[in-house]
């Protein structure tokens, strides 16, 4: 036979895309179309249909950016289409088709009622089927004209990502608003074909079957009546029926798809829109389930229920349905699709817990999943946490992306810091926004990692990113995949049913222990520095809030604890730790309003927390201990004078002038407590950090070294650091000015100026404090680089085999070599409030109050010693997608902690992070809790969610070993229950002489509810 491979597969891609799919609609008639220009944001739907509307025709412009345009689309079905199916079909002039960042809009009735979305992969609203004929058709079209921020993928910048710098110019050009006969027949035809064209193209060369095929569709192409495609439809189709019937292989993989629309809650448009686009989506989703009995879609996210339950009432009502119908699933448990690094621990565990409660609350479910798919790297807490929270399984494909090495599994046990493991899947489609494309199902097959041992894997399916979701194509080529020689099955279900049945395939999966480190987007823990320093302060200001409400809610009658206060400050502060928030990769808009945000959330909490402790009685000033350990330190009174003080865990002191250890000295420029000694170089540098207790120099090379990089990664400016950053920079070593600016017993301190770069300054002040090792450096930076990263060394003489980095309840050991390609590849990686650098019998850490990422490198000296490196990445200045990106001020601490355990790490961490507050008050109570035990560590004190009064204590092992301890109250303790996150019972808590028992293994989480006497 001769190969007329080339013909056959020319001839019906032409056929396909110039003659079936041009036929999918019979008829059309237009609609008349009338418009209103909403002024500035959205407006609800009972203003827009008292509006008054003008004509609009179509090929107009319309729609400025981040603009709402009405239109008023009034038609009738002719009455001659009676018994057809007929559709309205919207083109608002799309571009490209990416649903997600684009014109789009919803359709409602004139009551107010919406009844679906239409984009560009989506532009029908069904109007009968089948018709009666001379139906009146009367919408009210909400159209938003959302910039294409993605335009020349991400190769310039754009002024348009924020509207305060969009312009006003119309970014669409309407095209068409018809009402329209969907020729049925012809639209299986184009699904038949698109499903075996694709199959045969992916098949090899020589596999029979890929010649089957493509003779089918040769000869079924024969039987198209190029004048009549629509009268023709029907025999090709059933040419082509023998060709698709043929049964999948025996062994044929099998692909559980599950319905899914990925929506950012905020990226490339902001947060407002997404409340907008979450309504447009679940229309949609909600429609097709209407249409397809075995469509079932998961959906995570609360925050984005709360915002359909709040704003559009019939659309959360759909849902509801949907939910009792077994069509829609709500997965994942968290509040939002977080950030997988950055979120402190208790924030972590907030997620699940509003995020479980919200499923719980408003549909009966308990989800039993961690639904994650595009976070940029997992923590190695996630697998306690998500178990502590009631799930069975992890979901992630972010993995996929790495830079350097494939992640060699897919379906696995991942196993945390405390030896905890949970099932989980990276799907081998390699995409959450699959459509079932010849391709896609090709791939999934290609890329499995577990042939031999397991046959299924999991596909989300459907439009993401930006919303869209599933469409009746992408349904009809999962029926026609669900037994088709050649390729994988496909089987629609939910995702606890797939999790379930791999679990049974291949209960010994294989282990994965440790962090889930993307190789790429390493970028995203030091972008948008701003944003995370809110984050990072909004975290302990909650911790602080919550404390001081719980001892006002015990020890002040008439104090009432803000349960709903302060549950609603926690969901601002869990929102915008979403995925492309927090790690600083959206548009200015985002950024914009997050500070903003996070600014009212920190007006708010000190006043919350200055209610409470005010509640406690008038009386001297005192200093506040929100921090976990007993501290003795130097705290400011209000009128900045230093008083050393001594102020136990949880609880308060009187300002009284304790004696210090030893008073510091100030000698030119350098600084002594008797503990440090640091001097202080011409350049501004730390020439010397001598631990005087330990007798040894801290520094092999000059320390606090600022090092200006070059910083233009490869593709994604706001999300990357690529190696080759290393290889230009500058270091900053002109100071103009080094100052002594305090001296006191108490306090000394230098402040070192420097210009730099495009009129940028730097200010740090380095000062040493009586009875502490910990040298804080203060800085304040005015930054209008671009293109940079700026980062701060500190060359330590110590040989350290691994740097320790403090993350969610406990810290991860990477190592400080290179020799595999999987080390070599960390070369950005992220931390919290501590990195731990150690040899044998000596340590150091470097805190931080609001910076994550750092790198740590060693070097070997001519004279044989070991210089280990820790830098912390202060700020960078990339200009996609926001051109203003981290411009302007920022103002924070780092330190350095000479001759530190990891225990004073832990304990500066918390120090740094959480200042002595000083206020006055009466005498104050006893503690609300006091913990006794070697790294017994607690991370949280509130009252329980039931408003029952008792009290849920969250506490963990933070060395890394096993801890015996004691948990005293500071009231009648009456029982205690070991719980879940969401404080339900576990099992009852052993109490000894008034106090709870603790045994604690490594890293173990460990939430207590205390039931008062």
């Amino acid at each position: 036979m001769h190969d007329e491979s080339r013909r056959i597969e020319e001839r019906v891609q032409r056929l396909h895309d110039q003659r079936i799919k041009t036929a999918v609609y019979a008829a059309t008639v237009p609609f008349e179309v009338e418009a209103w220009q909403a002024p500035g944001e959205p407006v609800p739907f009972e203003e827009a249909a008292a509006a008054s509307y003008e004509t609009f025709s179509m090929g107009t412009p319309w729609g400025p950016p981040w603009g709402t345009t009405w239109f008023r689309m009034r038609g009738q079905v002719p009455a001659d289409w009676a018994g057809r199916r007929v559709e309205a079909v919207i083109d608002l002039g799309f571009t490209g088709d990416w649903p997600g960042n684009q014109a789009e809009a919803l359709v409602h009735l004139t009551d107010g009622t919406p009844l679906k979305a239409v984009n560009p992969l989506n532009q029908y609203v069904a109007i009968a089927n089948p018709a009666q004929g001379g139906e009146t058709v009367d919408y009210l079209v909400e159209a938003a004209s959302n910039p294409d921020i993605l335009a020349d993928n991400f190769s310039r910048t754009t002024p348009l990502g924020d509207k305060l710098t969009a312009g006003d110019k119309p970014l669409y050009t309407f095209r068409a608003a018809d009402i329209a006969i969907l020729d049925e027949e012809v639209w299986h035809l184009d699904l038949d074909v698109q499903v075996l064209r694709e199959l045969m193209l992916e098949l090899g060369e020589h596999d029979p079957r890929r010649h089957e095929i493509a003779h089918a569709l040769d000869r079924a192409m024969d039987l198209l009546d190029l004048d009549d495609v629509s009268g023709s439809a029907a025999a090709v189709r059933e040419a082509l029926k023998p060709v698709l019937s043929r049964p999948a292989h025996a062994s044929a993989h099998t692909i559980s798809g599950v319905g899914h629309a990925h929506i950012d809650s905020a990226w490339l448009w902001p947060i407002r829109e997404t409340k907008r686009k979450t309504s447009r989506t679940f229309s949609n989703v909600t429609s097709l389930a209407d249409e397809y009995d075995d469509f079932i879609f998961a959906c995570s996210q609360a925050q984005q229920y709360e915002w359909v339950r709040d704003n559009y009432p019939k659309v959360w009502s759909r849902i509801q349905e949907s939910v009792k119908n077994g069509q829609w699933a709500p997965v994942g448990g968290m509040w939002v699709e977080s950030d997988g690094n950055l979120p402190g621990g208790e924030a972590v565990a907030r997620q699940f817990v509003h995020g479980k409660r919200f499923f719980m609350d408003h549909f009966g479910i308990e989800t039993k999943g961690v639904w994650l798919p595009d976070s940029f790297g997992y923590n190695a807490a996630y697998p306690q946490i998500a178990k502590l929270a009631g799930n069975e399984w992890f979901l992630t494909q972010k993995i996929s992306w790495n830079q350097t090495n494939k992640f060699p599994h897919h379906t696995f046990w991942w196993e945390g810091i405390d030896g905890t493991r949970i099932f989980t899947h990276f799907p081998p489609v390699d995409t959450y926004n699959a459509r079932f494309s010849g391709e896609e199902m090709s791939r999934a097959v290609r890329n499995y990692s577990e042939k031999g041992g397991a046959s299924r894997s999991l596909a989300p399916f459907g439009w993401g990113d930006g919303g869209g979701g599933p469409t009746r194509e992408i349904m009809e080529r999962a029926r026609r995949l669900a037994d088709l020689e050649g390729s994988a099955k496909v089987v629609v279900e939910h995702p606890d049913e797939f999790f379930a049945k791999a679990r049974e395939e291949y209960p010994d999966a294989p282990v994965w222990v440790g962090e889930l480190y993307l190789e790429l987007h390493r970028a995203t823990y030091t972008s948008q520095a701003r944003t995370k320093q809110g984050n990072r302060r909004s975290e302990h200001l909650l911790r602080e809030a919550e404390l001081w409400a719980t001892t006002a809610a015990l020890h002040a009658p008439g104090y009432s604890y803000p349960h709903e206060k302060l549950d609603r400050l926690w969901k601002t502060v869990l929102l915008h730790q979403f995925h492309d928030i927090l790690p600083g990769s959206s548009i200015a808009w985002v950024h914009r309003e997050a500070e903003a945000e996070y600014a009212r959330v920190a007006r708010e909490l000190h006043e919350l927390t200055a209610e409470a402790v005010t509640a406690l009685g008038a009386g001297e000033p005192r200093a506040f201990n929100a921090g976990p350990y007993d501290r003795a330190e130097v705290v400011r009174t209000a009128d900045g004078t230093p008083v050393f003080v001594e102020v136990p865990a949880s609880g308060s002191a009187p300002l009284t002038d304790t004696a210090p250890p030893q008073p510091v000295t100030v000698d030119g420029r350098v600084l002594d407590n008797g503990l440090v000694r640091v001097e202080v170089a011409e350049d501004g540098t730390l020439s010397s950090v001598r631990d005087l207790r330990a007798g040894r120099e801290v520094l092999a090379e000059p320390g606090n070294l600022l090092r200006l990089h070059t910083d233009l990664p490869n593709y994604w400016d706001a999300w990357d650091i690529d190696k080759h950053y290393k290889n230009r920079y500058t270091d900053l070593l002109d100071a103009s000015s080094v100052t002594v600016v305090e001296q006191d017993p108490l306090v000394g301190a230098i402040r070192v100026e420097r210009s730099f770069g495009k009129g940028s300054t730097i200010t740090q002040t380095i000062s040493v404090r009586a009875g502490s090792p910990r040298i804080d450096i203060e800085t304040d930076i005015d930054w209008h680089e671009t293109e940079k990263i700026l980062k701060a060394a500190f060359p330590v003489d110590i040989r350290a085999p691994h740097s320790s980095a403090e993350i969610q309840f406990g810290h991860i050991q990477r190592p400080t070599h290179t020799n595999t390609s999987w080390e070599s590849a960390r070369f950005e990686v992220s931390g919290h409030r501590w990195v731990h650098l150690a040899e044998p019998g000596y340590g150091v850490a470097v805190i931080n109050d609001s910076t994550y990422g750092h790198d740590v490198s060693r070097t070997v000296r001519e004279d044989g010693g070991t210089t280990t490196t820790v830098r912390l990445s202060l700020v960078r200045a990339p200009r996609i997608p926001d051109p203003e990106a981290d411009q302007g001020r920022h103002r924070f601490t780092y330190a350095l902690l000479p001759g530190a355990t990891v225990e004073d790490a832990v304990a500066e961490g918390y120090s740094l992070n959480l200042p002595l507050r000083v206020a006055d008050a009466a005498g104050a109570p006893e503690p609300v809790v006091s913990a006794e035990g070697e790294g017994v560590t607690v991370e949280a004190v509130k009252l329980a969610d039931d408003a029952s009064g008792d009290v849920v204590v969250r506490l963990y092992e933070s060395r890394g070993g096993r801890a015996t301890g004691t948990l005293r109250t500071g009231f009648p303790l009456a029982g205690a229950q070991i719980t879940d996150l969401l404080e339900r019972p576990l099992e009852d808590a052993e109490i000894t002489d008034g106090a709870v028992a603790l045994t604690l293994r490594p890293f173990q989480i460990l939430t207590l509810r205390l039931r008062r006497g």
